[in-house]
């Protein structure tokens, strides 16, 4: 997020308002299977990938990594058709309910939560 600048944003600045942001802008998004509560994913947005989601039906992330906003799916095929978007209590992290297409972990599973399951008791 230090370097390409990104566009000024058309969310709702009454939902700006309300978003409490890292100290990068971003707040992370959690994504959900609509139908089955299956956690998916962790991605991040910033207020332009907000807007751009809440108006396209389709999840926008931010990629850290390459400083870039991405929709899922755009280049696999493996999208996510956006149900819901809720906030959680402290407007800290947003809740996306989808409908997945495809695996969403870019491993190729369907979840990126299912490869390394902690031990509990430890």
């Amino acid at each position: 997020m230090t370097g390409n600048a990104r566009p000024l944003s058309g969310l709702d600045p009454a939902i700006a308002a309300r978003l409490k942001r890292s100290v990068d802008g971003l707040v992370p998004a959690i994504a959900q299977q609509y139908d089955t509560g299956e956690v998916l994913m962790l991605g991040w947005m910033d207020d332009e990938a907000l807007h751009r989601t809440l108006t396209s039906g389709r999840c926008t992330y931010w990629s850290r990594s390459r400083e870039e906003y991405w929709v899922k799916g755009e280049t696999s095929g493996h999208a996510q058709h956006v149900k819901s978007v809720a906030l959680d209590c402290d407007a800290d992290a947003l809740l996306v309910k989808v409908d997945q297409v495809g695996p969403a972990c870019h491993t190729g599973t369907r979840t990126c939560f299912d490869a390394d399951v902690l031990p509990l008791g430890q």
